[in-house]
């Protein structure tokens, strides 16, 4: 296998066969079979030979551009098709935007060219699939492969994404813990980073769906329609987890505004209560001649006895209001 590719295979060959020449590959003919190149176009090699390459001048640069939205464009010889998906480990610390890839293809009768700037779990297991003879041999079983591929991972994000906000939704109740505010905005920016990625992708395998070509049978795309439906699906996953956590929020609000406003409450109370009895002692409390009570020596007392008075009565009148 030539160097600049990562992957290269004769989908409907024999694999026992000596690896393919870079010869081979720039020249091959629809006779030769279906071609599959896998590359990392973030390698040099890898960029040229795709400029040298008979492909289309707008497939080349679709296929090195660093930022491509799920997108499906169809030309004279085949296709170009833009995927997304989700690279992550189950024990990775990673959030899912952190690991969101992009995978580009060109399609034609005899040749299918993919790239992607970081290895790609998807492309891996259907290499691996090949190796072991039960792989894709046309480009409708191909494009099944790597979208299966893709939307079950994703479907694993999406768990885990509902795992999380059901904790969350229980901490909130039961939790003081200041950074739930924060988990849940950052669940939140994930469900949506997320669900943007996989509205185009479905209008675009909708649209693959429609297109007129003679690359796709009728029963793979009956077979890329049920995929379409499956990402559908995890798209109102990802609504009803977006709209549990706007409530899952506001409720945390709620409850944080609430217990504020508890404990302005008993403040303002305490005010209340000492408003009174600070203006007493203030005003009896100025060294002038005349204060009553100054030269008898009970007066000190009298006004504690006053003072306590003056406290029973707000107390008496707050549960009266229904205060306290």
């Amino acid at each position: 296998m030539p160097h600049c590719f990562a992957y290269c295979y004769q989908l409907n060959g024999d694999h026992s066969k000596p690896a393919l020449t870079l010869d081979k590959i720039n020249n091959w003919q629809s006779t030769d079979g279906l071609l599959w190149l896998h590359l990392d176009f973030t390698q040099p090699q890898a960029q040229q030979w795709i400029q040298q390459s008979q492909l289309p001048d707008i497939e080349k640069d679709s296929l090195t551009n660093d930022r491509d939205r799920p997108r499906l464009n169809q030309t004279k010889d085949g296709f170009f098709l833009a995927l997304r998906g989700v690279d992550i480990d189950k024990d990775s610390q990673h959030k899912p935007s952190d690991k969101m890839l992009s995978i580009r293809g060109y399609f034609t009768k005899n040749l299918i060219v993919t790239t992607s700037d970081q290895p790609v779990v998807a492309i891996s297991r259907i290499a691996d699939h090949i190796e072991g003879g039960f792989g894709p041999t046309t480009i409708g079983n191909f494009i099944l492969s790597l979208c299966d591929h893709l939307v079950s991972r994703k479907m694993k994000v999406i768990d885990n994404l509902d795992e999380q906000l059901t904790e969350l939704e229980e901490q909130v109740m039961t939790d003081s813990d200041m950074n739930l505010r924060n988990n849940i905005a950052v669940l939140r920016r994930e469900t949506v980073k997320l669900r943007h990625s996989m509205t185009p992708q479905r209008d675009a395998l909708a649209k693959l769906i429609t297109i007129e070509t003679p690359l796709l049978s009728l029963a793979e795309r009956q077979k890329i329609h049920e995929v379409d439906e499956k990402i559908s699906h995890a798209l109102d996953d990802l609504n009803a987890i977006r709209e549990r956590a706007n409530v899952t929020q506001e409720e945390l609000m709620s409850l944080q505004s609430e217990t504020l406003n508890q404990r302005l409450y008993f403040l303002s109370l305490i005010t209340t209560v000492f408003l009174p009895l600070g203006f007493l002692t203030g005003l009896f409390g100025v060294n002038l001649d005349g204060i009553p009570g100054a030269e008898d020596h009970l007066s000190f007392s009298i006004f504690c006895g006053l003072l306590v008075g003056v406290l029973i009565l707000q107390l008496a009148l707050f549960y009266r209001r229904k205060w306290i």
